[in-house]
């Protein structure tokens, strides 16, 4: 498709999509729970609608009415065999974190989505999950979906000092640790999104953090709850972008989500010299608040170490961000980018570089070369919904020449409604 170039004064109010990572959880946690669970501003994305159908397909009751999604859960004894393999869809937050799951149910299952997720590594979840007692199996004795995995009642607790930053295989370690006999001791490389704890304790389970050790006895058992999901902070770092290297624009960005473990992005901007208000409110379970920004001179900086969690599924339109900024971006210590939806350490530099940024792939991040103007050039999101938007954002500043984009198909996996917020801000 044709992407919107050339614009300017970029002006408005936008609420996001829902935070996604929260609303797969929400489903999860739902399942695994006593009672009933209501959702509200639940992410009727491609990849949580993914979530909510394995775990219909796992024999949980869940109704959508539009508005409230209610979620009837009999505890993690509830969930029953499926009748086929499940689809996750492009969703590897939904295949690794049901891995942890089901690795304490007596029985075995299949998973299996699209050719995505059939590149993306396993190990890091099927080893320590193997090790509690669990058997999982990649294909064709690789480690790589589809995957079998044969969950056992009597899972062994674990010590565990992971070997990459990953909030998913962390999750998917303390889904299988609430079902072991005994206490589990899990320790991060680097603090990842903790929003799996946060569950973990508004559903009356307990769950000791102290720094980088994470501390949880099991089994446990949880009781339903009430959530409002607020905004994915992922999501709104496109318009946020947007906003600073768009001239004469202002963007205000509501209901956004702000725990601490996500809002590396809001950092960068600052550090960049980006001009970025933040405004705390209220929200029952989940910090959120509304960000405005506006078109800025910004400054190239380096970004890695412990700050790389926080803004991973960021790196991309941060990415273009350092396009338009005086002087050099480095981002470092960012291997884990190379097994998301698709590499985005070569994706977000062969695309950038099409349009004319000048961007050097490293092994762990990129080099990028600032101020950059960019042209026209036919690019492709590679199936990924983040580096789609990307380019979109990218597309603005485009003066000469078009911006085709392939397979723009992938943006609706977290934000149906982005072309229709962007189309608001410039009519």
């Amino acid at each position: 498709m044709e992407l919107v170039s050339n614009k300017t004064a970029l002006n408005g109010i936008i609420n996001v999509p829902s935070d996604k990572s929260i609303s797969h959880r929400s489903i999860m946690f739902g399942a695994i729970a006593e009672g009933t669970t209501t959702i509200k501003n639940f992410l009727r994305g491609d990849d949580c609608l993914s979530t909510l159908k394995a775990f219909q397909d796992l024999g949980v009751k869940i109704e959508d009415d539009g508005t409230v999604i209610t979620v009837y859960g009999n505890g993690f004894s509830g969930l029953q065999p499926a009748n086929e393999a499940l689809n996750v869809g492009n969703s590897g937050t939904t295949i690794r974190l049901i891995m942890g799951i089901l690795a304490g149910r007596p029985f075995t299952t299949k998973l299996f989505g699209d050719h995505s997720i059939a590149k993306r590594p396993m190990n890091r979840v099927m080893l320590p999950l193997n090790s509690m007692g669990a058997v999982c199996q990649g294909h064709d004795h690789t480690e790589f979906p589809p995957l079998t995995i044969t969950g056992t009642e009597k899972l062994q607790p674990i010590a565990y000092e992971m070997p990459v930053a990953s909030a998913q295989v962390k999750s998917a370690i303390l889904f299988a640790a609430m079902q072991a006999h005994g206490e589990s001791v899990i320790i991060e490389k680097e603090k990842t999104r903790d929003h799996t704890e946060d569950m973990i304790r508004q559903f009356g389970g307990t769950i000791d953090v102290f720094g980088k050790e994470i501390r949880i006895q099991g089994p446990q058992t949880f009781i339903g709850q009430e959530i409002t999901v607020p905004g994915d902070i992922s999501s709104a770092a496109f318009f946020l972008v947007a906003g600073l290297i768009t001239p004469n624009s202002n963007i205000q960005l509501k209901n956004v989500g702000l725990n601490p473990t996500r809002t590396g992005i809001i950092d960068v901007i600052e550090q960049m010299g980006g001009t970025i208000t933040v405004e705390e409110t209220a929200h029952a379970d989940n910090k959120a608040g509304t960000l405005t920004v506006t078109t800025s001179q910004l400054n190239g900086i380096e970004i890695g170490g412990e700050i790389i969690p926080r803004l991973i599924d960021e790196l991309p339109i941060i990415a273009l961000l350092a396009t338009q900024a005086e002087g050099t971006t480095i981002i470092r210590d960012a291997e884990e980018l190379k097994v998301k939806e698709t590499n985005r350490i070569d994706a977000v530099a062969k695309e950038l570089n099409k349009m004319g940024a000048n961007i050097e792939p490293t092994e762990d991040g990129l080099i990028i070369h600032g101020k950059t103007p960019l042209h026209g050039a036919k690019v492709t999101s590679y199936g990924d919904h983040r580096i789609g938007m990307m380019l979109q954002i990218a597309a603005l500043l485009v003066k000469e020449g078009t911006v085709e984009l392939e397979k723009a198909e992938a943006i609706s996996v977290s934000y149906p409604s982005f072309f229709t917020d962007l189309n608001k801000l410039y009519q």
